[in-house]
Parts: C-alpha cells; structure tokens; sequence
C-alpha cells in the first residue's frame, strides 16, 4: 500500500493515551481491503446476498489476523438474526491479551448497489476504545449533518427542514436556494424533497450508500451542503465516526418501527427513545475510521482487476487524535 496523500484535519484533538496504537490505523485499511475485494468478484452479478456473504467472512477473517481483543458494537443485526459479524460478537487475533477495541463495520455498505454494478458501494468501518460507540439497535435513523467550519448547533433535528436550511444558508452568506442536499432517493422522502424544493433547493438523490453521502458534506469538490433524511442507524454511526476525525455536525434520532423494535432498543441500553443524538454521542474519544471503494463514487474508486491477477484499490483512513486523513492507493496480487 502506498499513502499517497496526507491531510491535517479540523477536529479537536483528543487524549494521546489512547489503546489505539497508530500501527493499528493502517492494519483496518487491511480488513477494509479484504471484504471490497472479496465483494468486487460480484459486481453486476445481481446477487446482493452473495456480495454481502463475501464480504463478510473476508472482513472476518482479516480481523483474526490483528492483536486486538473486539468486539462488534455496530453489525449485521443481532446474533439470533444474523450469522455473520452480529452485534456482540467477538473479533481479533488476542482476546483477553490484546487492547479492548469497539468496532462498527458493515462489510458492505450499497448491496444492492453492488449486485447492480451501481455507484458509491463500500466496505467500511470504526474503531474505538471500549464504550466509545453508541450500541445502537439495527433500526432506522433520521440523519442530518453538515460539514465543518459552521457555529456549533447550526442544524437541530427538533426544527424543520426549511429552518435548518436557512441556518445553514445565513452562516455561508448565501440564499437557501443556494443550497444543496444529499438525499437518499426513497418514497419515505417525498414530502422533504418537497419542501425542500419549495424553498429552491438543490437536491442531490443518491440510490443508496449513505454513509458516503453524509461525508460528501465535508468535501467542497461534492458541492453538497447538508445531508438529510432516514436511513440505517448502524450507517449513522459509522458517518459520525468519520465526521469525527475530519470536522463537521451530525444530529441522529432513533426511529421505532414497532414496539419489537423499541424493546431491542431498551436491551441495549436505551431509554430515551425520542433522544436526539449528537456527534459525540455516537462516537467519543479516539477513534478510526476506514473505507475502501468496491464500485467508484463519489468517495473513492472501486476495485479494478487487470489481466494476471493484478487488482488496485482506493481506500481512506482517518484519525480522530491525529486529525489526519490518509488516502491509500493498493495494489494486490494472488487475490
């Protein structure tokens, strides 16, 4: 792997006696590696359970390789509904020896996206010290963010779409239909897209992959101001991870579909149901965020494959004590 471009970010420093070590912060680019290239073998293919499969008991198994005693705080569901990296689980090569490590990963992030050859898939995930990750439930979240060098509490989830909008419009000078905002491109979105149309917006529909939608936010070539809207809550996690390493604002709501879904919730420890969730809330301390590209977006490039078995990936990795965002070009061979 070759690091081919280094970049101080805005966020606060944090306690340099963090137990993750910085060698740490390259070894999860290798797990990240693993579960995209394992996933890009079935690109197009149409079988997104099989991508996620893939990608899965790669990810595994890359993380059996490294010194660290985790645990998945934020996976595939919880242990009687998923097989595979569920919430609880135990991963790494040194249980009880190694550092005591938080880990939010979804192996693949854009099945379907994958399984159609779409834009913007990712294997990503975060790492932090124990109890620094909200343990959330695998339900659904109302996301907004906005990226950095904005007042603190510019965006608020208890207003509305249009306040938020002409907050965010004041601070940057500009009019609110100047604005524009990543949304995912789903039914239960119609009477935002709505409203936020009425006002002038521009809105940026994405099919899929929202946590590269909320970090779109944090970089000016993407031109898009804000995120908005409902999506997972275990991908909320993980965008706040990386907002905290690069800057920026992150305001989530838990959403109960059922009351199932609200005593899950009260399992893992959450009583407040209608919280609203701010960066640190969701991701405190030091922490690491990776992500590599299986399909190419608008984050990073996907995985290429090329005649005698060479394939390149692109991959990015951030670190909220150093504030550094590191941009890794791979290239691997026998894979």
């Amino acid at each position: 792997m070759n690091d081919n471009k280094s970049t101080a970010a805005t966020s606060a420093r944090v306690s340099k006696s963090s137990v993750l070590d910085r060698a740490l912060v390259l070894e999860m680019v290798r797990v990240t590696e693993a579960a995209a290239i394992a996933a890009s073998k079935l690109i197009g293919r149409g079988d997104e359970k099989a991508a996620d499969a893939a990608a899965v008991e790669a990810m595994r198994r890359a993380f059996d390789e490294l010194d660290i005693d985790g645990t998945v705080v934020i996976g595939e569901g919880e242990r009687d509904e998923a097989p595979m990296l569920y919430i609880g689980e135990k991963v790494g090569g040194a249980p009880g020896r190694g550092p005591k490590i938080d880990i939010a990963l979804d192996p693949l992030e854009g099945t379907t996206i994958t399984a159609k050859a779409g834009p913007n898939s990712l294997a990503v995930l975060a790492a932090a010290e124990e109890g620094c990750l909200l343990n959330a439930p695998d339900v659904y979240m109302d996301k907004l963010a906005v990226g950095p060098g904005y007042p603190e509490g510019i965006i608020d989830l208890a207003k509305t779409p249009t306040q938020n909008v002409e907050a965010v419009a004041k601070a940057k000078g500009v009019a609110p239909g100047d604005i524009i905002v990543c949304v995912l491109d789903r039914p239960r979105h119609a009477a935002m897209i709505e409203e936020l149309r009425a006002i002038g917006c521009g809105i940026y529909l994405i099919p899929d992959g929202d946590v590269a939608g909320v970090i779109a936010v944090t970089d000016e070539d993407t031109t898009i101001d804000m995120y908005m809207g409902q999506g997972g809550a275990p991908e909320g996690v993980l965008a706040a991870a990386a907002l905290r390493c690069v800057g920026g604002q992150f305001n989530g709501r838990l959403v109960f579909r059922n009351d199932d879904e609200k005593s899950r919730a009260r399992k893992w420890g959450i009583e407040d149901l209608d919280r609203i969730y701010k960066l640190e809330d969701l991701a405190k301390g030091d922490c690491i965020f990776a992500a590599t590209g299986v399909t190419s977006g608008s984050l990073l490039d996907g995985v290429k494959r090329f005649r005698g078995g060479r394939v390149t990936t692109e991959s990015v990795v951030m670190r909220a004590s150093s504030g550094t965002v590191r941009w890794i070009k791979g290239e691997h061979h026998n894979v």
